[in-house]
Parts: C-alpha cells; structure tokens; sequence
C-alpha cells in the first residue's frame, strides 16, 4: 500500500485527477471504474467494490448461471486492489493514471477464475522450476468507419507504404503506446485492406500480458476517439484476412539470466529444455484449443494457406506450423505460437503456453519430427489436426486431466460454463445465410 501512496501523491502533484482500477475479463476486456484521485487512497488500502461475477460475464455481457461467482455468492461484490507495478498515466485520457488490479472476495480469499490469477500460477510455477518467461505478442486488427463498420479501403496493400499511415489513428498508436509503457517494435498495414499488424515488445513475468491487454484495449480507446471502429475480431468479413495474435515465448535462467531455449551446439541452434517445451506444446495443443481460439468466429480463419496453422506441427521457421522455432541470436531464440486469435485473452494465452511446455520439460515430452523440407507443414497430412470447431476443443478441453492442474477447478468450471451458454445463444440464431437459402425457395 505504501507503494501505491506513493504514486497516487506523485499523480496529485502532476495533476492527475482521476484513476482507473481496471480489472481484465474472461475476454481480455478491461471492466474498470474510475475514481477521483482524492477517494483512491481508501479504495486502493481496503480494496474497491465492484460485482463479483464480472470477470465471468459472457461475450455479451450475460450473468450466466452456474459460473461460481453469481448465484452461488449471492451477487455479491469482490475487491479490486491495485498491482503498483502496473501504474501508468493514460496518455489519452484527460488527467487519469490507471492500475490493472488483482481480485479477493471480502475474507481476502482470491477469485482464481480471473484470469489474471490463472497467468500468476502459471508464473509461479515457471519460477519454481528456475525461469523466468518471457512473452511477446503480435496483434492484427482492422481499423473501420465507425458507423457504417465497413473498411477504409479494399483490396492487397501489404507493407505498402501510404497504407501504413493511411489515418492519422496509426501513428497516434505509435506515439502514445510507450507513454504507458507499452513498447511497439513496428507498425505495418497487414494483408487485407483495412488491416494493420503492430507488434510489442515481449515483456519479462506479468509484463508480457499486461501489455497485451493495455495495447488491445488502448487500441480500441484511440480509435474511438478518431471516430473509427478498431477489432480484433478473428474473422469480420469472409472474404479477407483472419484476425492473429502470433504469440513469442521463452525462458531465461534466473540463475543467471541467460536465455534457456538457445544452443548454437544444436542443429536447430535450440536447448533440449526448448525441444522438451515445444513437445509439451504439441501434446496439450488441442486440450488448451479453446482459450487459443476461444469464441465460434475464431475457427474461421483456420483455412489452409492463410498462415493460420490447422494442425499439430513444428518447424524452423515455418509460418504454416503450428509451433515456428524463430533463430536470431543465441540470447533472442524463441518460439512462435501461431494459433492464438486476436480477441483472446492474453493472459489465458500465456498461462496455457506456460502451463503445457513447462509440462513438457517435467516430463521430458519429446516433440517429434519437424516440418519437411520443402513442405510446409500445413500440407503434410501426417501433422495431427487441430479443431474445426469450439465445440470440438471445449470437449478436448473439459476431457485432459491435465487441464484443471494447468487452470485450476475454479476457471476450468467457469470457462466451461460460461462459453456453453454463449454458443447456446449461437446454436438459437438464424442467419442471414439460412434466409438466404430457404426464405423464398420454402
């Protein structure tokens, strides 16, 4: 608490005049309240209130039953207490410093369904075993008006050179990210028109998905302000590029900071710690499925040929794997995760990514053949698939025993709950597809 004093009388005499206690969702949204500077101090000592069944609210907001934390708490409220290692002023809000927050129910016992809890296992377990991750993401989004929700410009354009800075909202990104600490490495228009990619830096411990979840939801703030729509949905139109949050991961020694997935004594210049990390990867790969690519519209863009893998594979540098081992130099050699959807939640991202290798390396879990030479993964039927459908990974999912000492009982029941009634609500839509087909002709 000392700590958070501390920055809160530094904000007052910069004029700071009120603060965010944000707290991410199931989804990677950020639920927050916002408090005037001079009532902070007493809700960041005791904890501020907010609905305990937040965090578990479905993609539209439903109480669903069932999840823990409504009927079965009465509705009643957790606490939200500020981590000081996530200070930062807004860069544009007016006057508004931010904590991203832990949650505790009122006997001070923690809602270990948040995500955020679920990563800090993940974290404390990789610490344990003497690493420390480190993880970086690679977002892509479409930028559209805000009221008609239709792209800025069609057609091809990537890296091309005027649509890199086509509105003003990109370079804003750009200059306002590493004022709340968020460090962006590039910025380029992507494949689809109206479709950027802008990767951060990976960030050592809690880092890595505290900026992920800054960036995703600052991306939306700004491009509101400007007027436009900013999503990271995973597939918005059928007929242009998916939506991928291509996420980066290693490990360092905390003995002595060096980074354990690199050997130049290896052929693929990788550790055997590397190699035991990627085969935990591959064999939890279809049980963790359903926080990679967690919503019905995430499986659409697994299609063959669109750099989104759709099978269980590894390989150097191949983007149709599954699992790409990036070279570079001996301390910068890492893996690249390419399944993750953009609207997942990069807390879940990184807790399941941990949570398998580190499985990998206990259990000395070798990965298998790589990609062949010559044939990218995609196209070798010998690579297990990955699943088709949420409804397919959720049962992969609820199946692995392993699961529940990965995510703990608390979320494992949560997510399951939470994600079956939003497909319910999918299962009950009629589409524009079905009127199409059968209005006029039944």
């Amino acid at each position: 608490m000392s700590e958070v004093g501390a920055i809160l009388e530094r904000w007052r005499s910069e004029g700071i005049r009120f603060v965010r206690f944000e707290l991410p969702d199931m989804h990677g949204i950020s639920r927050s309240k916002t408090v005037p500077i001079e009532h902070a101090d007493g809700f960041a000592e005791r904890g501020l209130n907010m609905y305990g069944g937040t965090s578990v609210l479905d993609t539209r907001s439903d109480v669903v039953p069932g999840t823990l934390y409504n009927e079965e708490r009465m509705y009643g409220d957790q606490l939200l207490h500020p981590d000081p290692d996530t200070a930062a002023v807004v860069p544009w809000v007016e006057a508004t410093g931010r904590f991203i927050c832990d949650a505790t129910w009122y006997d001070g016992s923690p809602l270990e369904a948040t995500p955020r809890h679920v990563y800090r296992r993940a974290l404390e377990r990789c610490r344990s075993m003497g690493f420390e991750p480190v993880i970086g993401t690679e977002y892509e989004f479409y930028l559209l008006d805000g009221e008609t929700h239709e792209p800025l410009f069609d057609g091809y354009h990537i890296f091309n050179t005027v649509r890199n800075d086509y509105v003003p909202t990109i370079r804003r990104i750009l200059e306002e990210m590493p004022r709340i600490g968020v460090s962006v490495i590039t910025a380029n228009c992507e494949y689809a028109g109206s479709q950027w990619e802008i990767p951060c830096a990976a960030g050592r411990g809690m880092k890595g998905p505290d900026d992920a979840f800054t960036f995703r939801n600052g991306v939306k703030e700004i491009a509101r302000q400007d007027g436009l729509l900013a999503t990271f949905m995973s597939k918005p139109f059928a007929n242009s590029a998916g939506c991928g949050n291509h996420t980066h991961i290693s490990l360092l020694r905390l003995d002595d900071g060096t980074n354990a997935f690199g050997d130049d004594g290896d052929a693929m210049g990788i550790s055997e710690t590397c190699r035991y990390f990627v085969g935990g990867l591959l064999r939890y790969a279809k049980a963790i499925d359903p926080v990679i690519a967690p919503t019905v519209n995430c499986h659409r863009r697994r299609r063959r040929h669109t750099f989104s893998p759709t099978n269980v594979s590894w390989g150097l540098e191949d983007r149709s794997a599954l699992v790409r081992v990036k070279g570079g130099s001996l301390q910068s050699r890492h893996l690249e995760y390419r399944a993750p959807s953009a609207l997942a939640n990069p807390y879940l991202i990184g807790a399941a990514l941990l949570q398998a290798g580190l499985q990998g390396i206990e259990d000395r879990l070798e990965p298998g053949p790589t990609s062949k030479p010559g044939i990218p993964a995609e196209d070798d039927d010998d690579f297990e698939k990955l699943p088709t459908s949420i409804h397919e990974a959720l049962d992969a999912f609820e199946a692995e025993p392993a699961v529940r000492a990965f995510f703990g009982e608390e979320f494992v029941t949560a997510y399951l709950v939470m994600r079956r009634y939003e497909l319910s609500r999918f299962n009950d839509w009629v589409t524009d597809w079905e009127r199409a087909e059968y209005l006029e002709l039944f």
